[in-house]
């Protein structure tokens, strides 16, 4: 008898993680994690101590999904509202709003623990990270700068990465934090005008809805050109060379084509857009930048 309950309860277990893991888009996490990495490598010229990045892992995977899980019990009556986000796991029933804070208060703490075995700088810092990903949730509802203060938050991931290695502030941590904090604001606003009517008729604070779709992609557009002027200037503050300038050169390519196939009206295409694309780019900088940290 127990025999036959115990695949029956892994398999609950087991469908119960996948189900949160889609709540907070764990898959999403290719986006700041490659910069958190390349701040990492960096800031040790290599790799740091074993332990050391474990914990570093640890309080980046926590800190993340936590904010993204708030988000959605925050977000779960207007994302009902909208026809586009109604299918989300908590409008739809998928998932119970007292869950998703939960695992945001796990994550939390995890987070500051995590942040404590890594130095007292991190352990002393993670209340203002905790204040971010909090804050973040609520902007829209009062301000447009929404998505710069979702880049801002990003940025924590490689500026909390170089001080977890060297427990001090440096000019290559700023430059990558700046790089994050517009290179997401500008997909995220790229993403939102797919809600610019929704938005005003909710009276939702955005980009998009401020400024309008042409407003608001000269606005995008504006922010990934400094974030590849920034990319490029990391070459004369690190060890940084020829072979991370190809992964510039790549993802300015993919910069151009993002804006290319903009089409607020088209769904899957704004998901390649705003996502995929921008995934790609991240993982083309990190593989690049890696070989040249490394070899």
């Amino acid at each position: 008898m127990e025999s036959n309950r115990s695949p029956h309860i892994l398999k609950r277990l087991y469908n119960k993680i996948n189900l949160y893991g889609e709540l907070v888009m764990f898959s999403h996490t290719l986006f700041s994690l490659p910069f958190a990495l390349i701040a990492l490598f960096l800031a040790a010229d290599g790799l740091p101590s074993p332990l050391l990045f474990f914990w570093i892992m640890v309080a980046l995977f926590a800190g993340r999904n936590g904010a993204n899980a708030l988000n959605r019990y925050v977000d779960a009556d207007i994302d009902h509202k909208n026809t586009r986000t109604a299918s989300r796991h908590i409008p739809s029933g998928k998932v119970k709003r007292r869950e998703a804070l939960y695992l945001t208060l796990v994550c939390y703490l995890l987070f500051v623990f995590a942040a404590a075995q890594i130095n007292q700088l991190c352990f002393y810092l993670s209340p203002l990270a905790l204040i971010l990903f909090t804050l973040y949730s609520y902007t829209k509802r009062f301000t447009w700068l929404c998505h710069i203060i979702l880049g801002i938050t990003c940025a924590g991931a490689p500026v909390g990465a170089w001080l977890a290695v060297k427990g001090s502030f440096a000019l290559p941590a700023f430059l990558l934090g700046a790089i994050v904090t517009m290179w997401v604001a500008g997909f995220d606003i790229i993403y939102g005008t797919q809600d610019i009517d929704f938005d005003r008729r909710e009276g939702l604070y955005s980009i998009p809805s401020r400024f309008g779709l042409k407003g608001s992609l000269w606005i995008a557009r504006a922010l990934h050109i400094l974030m590849w002027i920034t990319l490029l200037s990391m070459v004369f503050f690190t060890q940084l060379s020829y072979v991370y300038l190809i992964g510039v050169i790549i993802s300015g390519i993919l910069l151009i084509m993002e804006h290319y196939f903009v089409d607020s009206t088209n769904k899957q295409k704004m998901n390649i857009v705003s996502y995929h694309l921008n995934q790609i780019i991240s993982m083309v900088l990190l593989s690049t930048a890696s070989v040249d940290i490394f070899f």
